[in-house]
């Protein structure tokens, strides 16, 4: 099961964090290579309006792809497979990297925009298709821990795309098509690893109906002495179903029977996303600098934040099946809450004490521990829970396009907002985590433990009344 989660990790969620975080390193550099290359190609210097449109345009365009990923990967995962459409998925890492690779020596960089938009893509797709993956080969009781595998290597990735990006390793000005390229070596393992393990066991017997597979796969998941009672969970769902065919995402929005859980996979996909973490990650350098760390040290500072975002999805992932979800994803959004109080006074006052820096560096730190430990990790944990097999790729394409739009829309209005507002944008954030958390608290139950037929239940009384 272990190696299961670490070989779809590895093309999945890892190459989202990696391919976020890598694109920061080379701006300088990718900035002279337009200027460059427009002034050979059209003899004349290319205007900061547009550098900064084709800028915006690279960095941003793969949000666009991501989008795109997430509306077909729920279609791919349910005619291919959860394992066929990770492993095709890699096909287009693969040609995104080559793209990127060859924009440099060839002089287009259109072919980067191009590139950017494929990984975009192939982002969107492991997001949504690697969490129903884990949450369907899952035992009960490991479900929480093993599902934070997707957090867990986002964070991953994250933090190696910081390593990567130093100037001493591929963020200099020589290697940066190099570190652009460099997602098809995930790609790579994957289509070596994934191969050996088996699909997922709900999708062969309820999608395929092959019984014989999937009492194979789940031996060889749990054992050949657990795997019958994870068996007949899965049969008592498969009865349940009755033969129904998966839904299609505008099919959810008109069954009354998922209603709650779809409402509650939007609020908690948006406020996950708007909760103020591209924030901190915007005013970390200046609250560095205000510290007094000087402008070369910050890349290195900036590793913290990323080890500490992996740090805590390593710590939720072990609680989470002692804990529960709850738990820790309120507390999550009520210390983000507190901590917005502290940076908004903090960043107000930076100039008034020596010792002011400190206290709006610790707290940079403490949201982002706070996040992870909550709503980082533990909102994809919950989209697969909430639904039964026929509704779940169609919730994760819906959370996935909620998802990337927020994101893409958080970018840009984001310097808006920090501009119109200065420090007190936290007072924005401290609001919203502090609705997410009441809206959780009243009306999403702890799903620890529990069977996906046990957790709809739990949503029938809300869907149909008290009555039914």
């Amino acid at each position: 099961l272990f190696l299961a989660v670490c070989a779809v990790g590895i093309g999945g969620t890892f190459q989202y964090g990696y391919n976020v975080s890598i694109i920061n390193a080379p701006t300088q550099h990718i900035h002279k290579f337009l200027n460059e290359t427009w002034t050979s190609r059209y003899h004349k210097e290319l205007n900061p309006e547009l550098l900064t449109f084709l800028w915006s345009v690279i960095a941003s365009i793969f949000s666009l792809g991501g989008l795109c990923g997430a509306l077909i990967g729920g279609s791919m995962a349910i005619r291919l497979g959860r394992k066929g459409a990770l492993l095709m998925n890699n096909i287009i890492a693969i040609l995104a990297s080559i793209l990127m690779g060859i924009s440099f020596p060839t002089g287009l960089f259109e072919l980067l925009i191009a590139g950017r938009f494929l990984i975009g893509i192939n982002s969107g797709i492991g997001i949504c298709v690697q969490p129903l993956y884990i949450g369907e080969v899952a035992p009960k009781h490991l479900r929480g821990g093993m599902a934070m595998g997707s957090s867990i290597f986002l964070t991953g990735g994250i933090l190696t795309g910081q390593i990567i990006g130093l100037r001493e390793l591929l963020g200099g000005e020589t290697y940066w098509p190099l570190l652009l390229s460099s997602s098809c070596f995930p790609a790579f393992a994957q289509l070596l690893f994934l191969p050996w393990f088996p699909e997922s066991p709900r999708y062969l017997l309820i999608d395929r109906g092959d019984e014989l597979r999937c009492a194979k796969a789940l031996k060889r998941f749990h054992g050949s002495s657990e795997y019958r009672r994870e068996m007949e969970d899965i049969q008592q769902e498969c009865f349940a179903l009755d033969g129904e065919k998966p839904k299609k995402p505008w099919q959810l929005f008109t069954d009354r029977g998922v209603r709650w859980q779809l409402i509650t996979v939007i609020v908690m996909t948006m406020g996950q996303q708007l909760s103020g973490i591209n924030a901190i990650y915007f005013y970390a350098t200046y609250i560095f600098e205000q510290a007094g760390i000087s402008a070369e040290k910050i890349p290195y500072v900036t590793l913290g934040t990323g080890a500490c975002e992996c740090l805590t999805a390593l710590t939720c992932g072990l609680l989470i099946d002692y804990v529960g979800r709850r738990y820790l994803i309120i507390g999550g959004y009520l210390l983000m809450t507190l901590w917005s109080i502290v940076l908004t006074f903090s960043l107000t006052y930076q100039e008034l004490y020596s010792w002011v820096p400190y206290v709006s560096m610790t707290s940079i730190f403490a949201f982002i521990l706070s996040f992870g430990l909550g709503p980082g990790g533990i909102t994809n944990t919950l989209t697969a829970e909430l639904f039964i097999q026929s509704s779940r790729p169609a919730a994760y394409m819906i959370g996935g396009t909620i998802s990337w739009i927020s994101f893409f829309t958080i970018g840009m209005l984001f310097p808006f907002i920090v501009n119109g507002l200065k420090q007190y944008c936290f007072l924005v954030f401290l609001l919203e985590c502090s609705l997410v958390a009441a809206f959780i608290f009243l009306i999403v139950p702890e799903t620890k433990n529990k069977s996906f037929l046990e957790i709809k239940k739990e949503f029938h009384k809300l869907n149909f009344g008290r009555n039914t």
